[in-house]
């Protein structure tokens, strides 16, 4: 058993390409820690650089409380798993799953029996005596991690095991795979571009960006809480809404969101009122889950502040709820834009350093409702929807209009820059 820490690290690759930032992170012992994050992000370097695979180029790897960075992976005691399990196609299941306990030259026959119970747990008792080719993929993956668990290692590693596999098999393998991780009491470091792994496996997970990790804490922290607006759209299934908006703190009437053609209101009794004050006259970023829109009843009564409105554009059907887009008529942002990395060329032009230009120039749109009308970006390509949840029964028609009421306790606050305005829990 081991925990692991990742003090200030860095990885420069030849050429300059920044790999990743300085990441701090302390993974405890016997936890399932989930490094989350898009294609590209830095997710499988960090752990090639744990398992010894890639060299650190700035700060320090801790295993167990020692100094690994120049360990050998032999000398770390880890086993990995990778995408395509990666087994030996001449020998069996047992044959593969057999081989690190062969390089030990331990006892040949408790050997034999620790596989037989090993692959017994995996469900692979009836294909022990079959070649990797002959395999599904799930049977496969299955005898990667029966292989890799076999040897009792400190720490397991594994690099989007599922991400091959079809929907059905990855639900299946990955209840598997938790459970037998957590049996074992084996610290497991986890990488996948999936929010849904990350979020039903996890004891705590990390999200990554651009190589620099925005968040850590457990799924239902990150969910509810999330530090950055790039985190709370990364984590969100259907899809969160997020606005363009200005505050404005106004006396006698509370906290104003000035969202162009429509506002809300916060009270001043609200206990985020404190630090949005600050915010007064500045953009802002309000996300809103679709779960935190309700269709109101026509003719129903609705406190000022608290109701947005829109006209259906669409519907989906999702077996057990429907999902409506209402154009509402509000700029939009896309996460990825906002606090995004990016190193220009030497030729290029600096992007501006403002909060409030950075903001203007990686949407395309007017920060405030006030501004004139501008040409919009390229690249930005979100829709003024709001989309939101409907339970079974009555629900609206495409084109029909709908008022809809905002729970604005769990409204979600972010700075221009893409970061949480009120302080986050963990």
């Amino acid at each position: 058993m081991t925990d692991v820490v990742l003090d200030g690290v860095d990885k420069i690759y030849p050429g300059g390409q920044m790999a990743v930032r300085n990441v701090r992170l302390r993974i405890n012992d016997g936890e399932l820690f989930v490094l989350l994050g898009p294609s590209g992000c830095g997710k499988s370097t960090i752990l090639r650089m744990i398992a010894g695979l890639e060299e650190i180029t700035a700060g320090e790897l801790w295993l167990n409380g020692a100094l690994a960075n120049e360990l050998q992976p032999r000398d770390r005691n880890v086993a990995m798993v990778f995408q395509e399990g990666a087994l030996y196609p001449h020998r069996t299941v047992k044959g593969n799953m057999m081989f690190p306990l062969e390089v030990t030259r331990g006892d040949r026959t408790a050997a034999t029996a620790k596989v037989v119970e090993l692959a017994r747990a995996l469900g692979l008792s009836t294909m022990i005596d079959r070649l990797p080719h002959t395999l599904s993929g799930g049977q496969r993956q299955r005898a990667a991690i029966g292989r890799a668990l076999i040897r009792e290692p400190s720490l397991f590693l594994m690099d989007e095991p599922l991400s091959s596999l079809d929907a059905g098999l990855r639900t299946e393998l990955r209840v598997e795979i938790a459970a037998l991780v957590r049996s074992s009491g084996t610290t497991t470091v986890y990488v996948t571009h999936d929010q849904v792994e990350a979020m039903t496996m996890a004891d705590r997970m990390g999200v990554l960006r651009d190589g620099v990790l925005e968040d850590v804490g457990t799924p239902e922290q990150i969910y509810a809480d999330p530090a950055t607006v790039f985190v709370a759209a990364f984590l969100s299934n259907p899809p969160i809404n997020l606005l363009q908006a200005t505050l404005w703190a106004v006396e006698g009437e509370g906290l104003l969101l000035d969202l162009g053609s429509q506002r809300l209101n916060l009270p001043w009794d609200d206990s985020r009122a404190s630090w949005l004050i600050s915010h007064h006259g500045k953009p802002v970023i309000v996300g809103i889950r679709p779960d935190t829109l309700a269709p109101i009843a026509p003719g129903a009564p609705a406190a000022p502040g608290t109701v947005m409105s829109g006209q259906v554009r669409a519907l989906e059907f999702h077996g057990h709820e429907w999902l409506a887009y209402a154009e509402a008529g509000m700029p939009t942002v896309d996460a990825n834009e906002i606090g995004a990395i990016r190193t220009p060329a030497p030729h290029e032009t600096p992007e501006p350093t403002g909060l409030l230009d950075r903001l203007r120039t990686r949407l395309g749109r007017p920060a405030f409702a006030h501004d004139p009308p501008q040409e919009e970006h390229a690249g930005h390509h979100r829709r003024s929807d709001l989309v939101f949840r409907i339970a079974h029964g009555d629900r609206p028609n495409r084109g029909d209009h709908v008022a809809l009421a905002v729970d604005l306790e769990r409204i979600l606050l972010f700075g221009a820059d893409g970061r949480r305005v009120t302080p986050v829990q963990r």
